[in-house]
């Protein structure tokens, strides 16, 4: 199979995205690689379907190499091509060179904060011992590898400062190792843990700690491989983890996520036990009770339940069981199941997530995808609320018992993220920390509309564009979007999405179903059988967009990461006209064989998968992208993006569809897959490769619209 990489043809215009003149440039023509077809085919309900590429699954093989750096290279020789992308990646790194500060946080006698001087690869962490004292350096990611792949993944102190464990990502992997220090001398004190995923640390004294992990793969791929039963252990310090105790789950408590906490006086451990990433049963243990058993909060997985606070015998518990949209109760450890809750904070019309700081409330609203924060005491009697500096997203507002102050941030597209400090008596927030970054806000304009979608559900979507942008449909627009497994888009600043609105783009951000802008409701309608309202509520927002003159299909990116890939590929499978760019990144594209690999099978709550029944299997076929893909079909300019140690959504997607997609494919738009070395889902992400990464997709957007952008329009 040898497809020709078609030619491009950009015009080049002297105005802001005008294409005024009829000089064209041509990149090479080069030929796809040969991708190799197998003959493996499955039978699912009695129906045969074929997976010609199942050999891709491989990432062992020398084979699956060799078509990787194949791939690479077309990609690479297509896009050094652009004209204008070195531009597009100088302004980048200026944009990036700015000092970004994060919130301290308090730990012993020292305050902790992380500061990045500009285009350090991964962040440094700080410490000082007063609030204005001077800053040492702590601990450096940057030299944990010479190239900044190895990343710093968590932290957890002692409750005296004295000791942290720290774990570690190499290439971006889920996999993590953990270290002991020392925090006065900075020795570490401990063998390294290996083999941990998927876990937080929690210390209980300063004798050991919990921590989550499953058993390594025996065969196969670390970095693929199905994993299943999560393990929370106990490590006790000076002692070798192959003799630490396993304190819930394995095969006998078979679950595939557990999580443990200690609350803040350490009298109780807190075990949240889930089958997939919506709901949990929770468990505590109370240590006041030596050789007492876990007692059961909640014994199901219909709702996400947690425990905020222990005050005494009493627990402060957040939960959505009852209440979509989520709320606080109380309860007696005597006897804490559901049963005996008692309302603190009672549901609202707004989704609702809360944490606790100086025995107090707050809770964090999101009011149409935006934030508002109420402060409540640990009876539930309302104090205030708190006063914002504009209309965006703050987090935070999270402490101990004693602290009488707090440090939180706000963001929005246009408010670089800045650090407030909040006065937990007065109500007082101050100015902490504020980047400074090269742009003028009020360059900018925000709006949030709302569309009807294809069943006539009301969607929001927030549009950022510069002032004096014409919406005459010719406008390079970049449409990015989720719509899964509850989680929310927020208003937040980009400062690479700087580059893309500063030369005339627009951008826009809609708030699907499948999400969790409005409750537990809002996830379920995007949900298995209704997973079709997401790609609609998608498709939508792009005609809105079209239909009022911010853009036209010839001018329309679409992209989404992760779940967001999923969205990316089932829009352009359903609507290949819709978009002339499309960016799928990381995406769940077989959705035949998601649940066989890692912990793909805990994303079964909002897909099903193709064995529950004939019905649920041929749904997902309809939509899966990589078999949704038609011959002889034109699909939009098309850069699949992945990274070779993505063990959270396995490369094998990506590599699948962009291969079925070069054999389907017709017409002049490329279709191209851009294979990260080294790297993984995003997290940890050295910033060296986001800024390649972003020129990439940015300068391959603006040519395939055959846009030069007026920062590059001398660099032709």
């Amino acid at each position: 199979m040898k497809n020709k990489l078609p030619i491009i043809a950009i015009v080049l215009g002297s105005m802001l995205y005008a294409c005024t003149g009829t000089e064209q440039k041509q990149t090479d023509i080069s030929q796809y690689p040969d991708t190799r077809k197998g003959d493996t085919e499955d039978n699912y309900f009695g129906v045969p379907v074929k997976d010609p590429y199942r050999w891709l699954e491989d990432d062992l093989s020398n084979e699956t190499a060799g078509w990787v750096a194949a791939q690479n290279k077309v990609t690479s020789s297509y896009l050094e091509k652009i004209p204008f992308k070195e531009k597009i990646k100088e302004r980048l790194e200026k944009l990036f060179d700015y000092e970004r500060v994060t919130a301290p946080f308090k730990e012993g006698g020292y305050y902790y904060f992380y500061k990045n001087d500009g285009l350090q690869n991964q962040s440094v962490l700080y410490r000082k011992a007063s609030e204005d004292g001077e800053a040492e350096v702590f601990l450096d990611p940057n030299k944990f590898s010479a190239d900044g792949t190895v990343s710093l993944a968590g932290l957890s102190f002692t409750k005296d400062g004295s000791l942290l464990a720290y774990s570690i990502s190499e290439g971006g992997s889920d996999w993590r190792k953990v270290l002991v220090m020392d925090t006065e001398s900075k020795v570490i004190v401990e063998d390294t843990l290996v083999d941990v995923k998927f876990s937080g640390i929690s210390w209980r004294g300063n004798k050991g700690f919990y921590y989550s992990s499953y058993d390594k793969p025996k065969e196969g791929s670390a970095l693929s491989a199905k994993t299943q039963y999560h393990k929370l252990y106990y490590h006790r310090l000076k002692s070798e983890q192959a003799k630490d105790e396993l304190v819930f789950g394995g095969e006998n408590q078979p679950n595939r996520y557990i999580g443990a906490n200690i609350t803040n006086d350490e009298r109780f451990l807190v075990v949240s036990a889930s089958e997939s990433t919506t709901g949990n049963k929770l468990f505590i243990k109370d240590f006041n009770k030596p050789g007492s058993d876990f007692v059961t909060v909640q014994d199901h997985y219909k709702a996400d339940t947690y425990v905020l606070a222990s005050q005494g015998d009493r627990l402060i518990i957040s939960t959505n069981k009852d209440a979509p949209k989520g709320r606080i109760v109380s309860v007696d450890i005597a006897d804490p199941t559901s049963e005996k809750w008692i309302d603190l904070i009672p549901e609202t019309e707004n989704v609702l997530n809360a944490n606790t700081a100086g025995n107090k409330i707050f809770a964090n609203y999101l009011v149409d995808a935006k934030t508002k924060i109420m402060q409540f005491d640990l009876e539930g009697k309302l104090e205030r609320e708190v006063k914002l500096p504009g209309i965006g997203s703050a987090g935070g507002f999270t402490g101990k018992e004693e602290d009488t102050e707090l440090y939180y941030s706000f963001t929005s597209f246009t408010y670089p993220n800045s650090i407030f400090k909040y006065d937990i008596v007065s109500g007082e927030s101050t100015l902490y920390e504020k980047p400074d970054v090269d742009f003028n806000p009020d360059d900018f304009i925000t709006e949030q509309i709302f569309y009807n979608s294809k069943d006539g559900t009301k969607v929001p979507m927030f549009i950022v564009y510069k002032k004096g942008v014409e919406l005459n449909g010719k406008n390079p627009t970049y449409l990015y979007g989720y719509g899964g497994f509850n989680v929310s888009l927020r208003p937040s600043f980009s400062t690479s999405r700087l580059v893309w609105l500063e030369n005339g783009g627009v951008y826009a951000q809609p708030n699907i179903r499948g999400g969790g802008e409005y409750g537990e409701e809002w996830h379920v309608a995007g949900t298995k059988m209704q997973k079709q309202n997401v790609f609609d509520d998608f498709i939508a927002a792009g005609e809105y967009l079209i239909d009022k003159g911010y853009t036209s299909s010839d001018y329309l990116a679409i992209a989404g990461g992760s779940n967001g890939g999923l969205l990316v590929g089932a829009t352009m499978t359903q609507r290949p006209d819709l978009a002339k760019v499309a960016f799928p990144a990381v995406g769940v594209m077989d959705m035949l064989r998601y649940h066989k690999f890692t912990a793909g099978a805990g994303w079964a709550y909002d897909y099903g998968t193709s064995e529950d029944s004939k019905e649920m299997f041929e749904y997902l076929r309809k939509y899966s992208p990589v078999h949704a893909l038609k011959a002889n079909t034109q699909y939009p300019a098309t850069m699949v993006t992945t990274a070779d140690h993505d063990d959270r959504v396995v490369p094998a997607h990506s590599f699948k569809f962009a291969a079925t997609l070069q054999e389907n494919h017709v017409g002049e738009n490329p279709v191209l897959i851009r294979i990260e070395t080294d790297a993984g889902h995003g997290a940890g992400t050295p910033i060296s490769k986001t800024i390649e990464q972003v020129s990439d997709v940015y300068s391959f957007a603006w040519y395939n619209m055959g846009v030069v952008p007026p920062i590059a329009k001398n660099a032709l």
